[in-house]
């Protein structure tokens, strides 16, 4: 059965291409744990704006840092606001849709009100005004973007509860006195997985997309500390002179995110 299950997963060409991709962004990350080529902050005045060379692979930035030490920094630093961000938006979103959606009833009612409600603002602006609140920073960021995919998940978890309450294993497990809690997280919950992981790596995506735009407008990581959308920012002036500072980041992101989009679509077809 699971010899099956492999072959299935290697002739699905969006599970082969989205493993391959990803693998190698997180192979990248990982090794910068450990090492990198040079200290990502070291600045040499001597060595600004080279061309990719074997010195430096992706040249260097307009204050002579290996621009690939900090691509390799800077996707760390994407991918863990990614993470923590759908960490965040996934984890209180579940609980909200997955209570509301078994209950029902006036509570569903004024959460479903709110959630529409918050829905009229785009993420990306929701966690503007989060930001401004709270000030700006990788932390701030972090929990602004996970607070504005909380709705998102919640409309999701609900409509897959809604769905599932009334089937009959639930039915059978309600006859045998089962609790709520029991039910929802034991019963129901694991039964959506695999929507749920589709539209983690969906969220996962915007997330990516997010952090950069927002670090892109400064509201990130800040100097001297890289992020791939903040990389994009410091070389948008220097495209002309030095196009591996702007291609770096760029095609990082666009790889990081064509990854999990194709590991997505994957995990949909698997379905």
């Amino acid at each position: 059965m699971k010899n099956n299950n492999w072959k299935k997963i290697l002739k699905d060409p969006y599970l082969v291409a989205g493993g391959i991709i990803t693998g190698l962004i997180l192979l990248m990350i990982i090794v910068g744990f450990f090492w990198m080529p040079y200290e990502p902050t070291k600045m040499n005045a001597a060595e600004k704006l080279q061309g990719a060379s074997l010195r430096h692979l992706m040249g260097t930035d307009n204050m002579g840092r290996d621009i690939f030490s900090r691509v390799m920094y800077g996707s760390r630093v994407t991918l863990m606001i990614a993470i923590g961000t759908i960490i965040i938006g996934a984890g209180v979103g579940t609980i909200i849709g997955a209570i509301t959606g078994y209950y029902g009833g006036m509570l569903d009612e004024i959460t479903m009100r709110v959630i529409d409600a918050l829905f009229a603002f785009p993420s990306i602006l929701l966690a503007l005004v989060i930001v401004s609140v709270y000030g700006i920073g990788w932390v701030q960021l972090l929990v602004s973007l996970g607070i504005a995919f909380v709705p998102s998940f919640a409309r999701i978890v609900r409509g897959e509860v809604l769905r599932c309450k009334n089937m009959d294993y639930v039915e059978n497990a309600r006859l045998q006195g089962v609790s709520d809690i029991r039910m929802i997280f034991v019963h129901i919950l694991p039964n959506i997985k695999g929507v749920m992981a589709s539209s983690i790596l969906i969220g996962f995506n915007n997330a990516v997309l997010a952090e950069a735009g927002l670090s892109y407008l400064g509201v990130g990581s800040q100097p001297p500390y890289a992020s791939l959308g903040r990389m994009l920012s410091d070389s948008q002036q220097y495209m002309t002179k030095s196009p591996s500072y702007v291609l770096g980041p760029g095609i990082i992101i666009v790889l990081m995110v064509l990854g999990f989009a194709f590991l997505g679509e994957g995990i949909r077809r698997w379905k």
